[in-house]
């Protein structure tokens, strides 16, 4: 039995009408604002708008500088064994051009094991390289490249001394090239090799701490052109 009055219907009525237009109203400007800021993502150096794909826990940008924080137990691995595959580090992203040059330096605290920054070629999450400084198994600050075409070939490269290194990806046609550098001045050719980009294949920055709770890591000096690179000893 109903036992409330015409006019206590009429203002519960109205008040679930002002509630519920007040709950879409907010939810239309949380997602909308968030959206906003997805679309219109921008680092000073490059021609094309970024957006994350696995929202990282901080991050900044200040004109050719962006900083990522990712969080615990976050990797983009897919081992050889088929025992540990995952994809949720934080990544910053932007369509990629079919020549380009990208350089940035890289750097964070070493902290945890495996924790590591990286500049990516991703095509999905089977199809992807990773040009990652990580703190290794040994504890050592190192160059670390992931080539993945379903299964990921890992290739530990040059020790680092410092927490910090420059790095230059270049893609020319279905050609890439990795180097790292102490200064930015003299390259070291890391990798060459192929790899079958498709159109709409994504570039970027990433971030991970598989081990670790969290893990800060700071590019800097970002720039990036739209260049075919002629020799790849020489890296121009």
């Amino acid at each position: 039995m109903d036992c409330t009055t015409k006019a206590d219907q009429k203002i519960k009525k109205e008040t679930m009408g002002k509630f519920t237009v007040f709950t879409m109203a907010a939810l239309f400007l949380h997602f909308g604002i968030y959206a906003q800021k997805a679309d219109t993502l921008r680092i000073r150096s490059i021609p094309h708008g970024l957006f994350w794909k696995s929202a990282p826990g901080r991050f900044s940008i200040h004109g050719d500088q962006l900083v990522i924080v990712a969080g615990g137990k976050t990797d983009m691995f897919r081992d050889p064994n088929v025992t540990y595959n995952t994809d949720n580090a934080p990544k910053l992203l932007f369509e990629g051009d079919e020549d380009f040059v990208l350089t940035t330096s890289v750097e964070h605290a070493f902290a945890s094991k495996w924790d590591g920054g990286a500049i990516l070629i991703w095509q999905d999450s089977l199809n992807w390289i990773k040009f990652c400084f990580e703190k290794d198994y040994t504890g050592a600050n190192r160059v670390v490249s992931v080539v993945t075409k379903n299964i990921s070939d890992d290739c530990n490269s040059v020790e680092m001394n410092s927490k910090k290194v420059y790095y230059k990806m270049a893609k020319a046609g279905n050609v890439v090239t990795l180097y790292c550098s102490a200064d930015s001045m003299k390259w070291f050719l890391v990798r060459h090799l192929q790899f079958d980009a498709q159109k709409g294949f994504l570039v970027g920055f990433m971030a991970q701490s598989p081990t670790g709770d969290r893990c800060e890591v700071t590019f800097s000096n970002i720039t990036y052109k739209t260049v075919k690179i002629k020799d790849p000893y020489l890296g121009e």
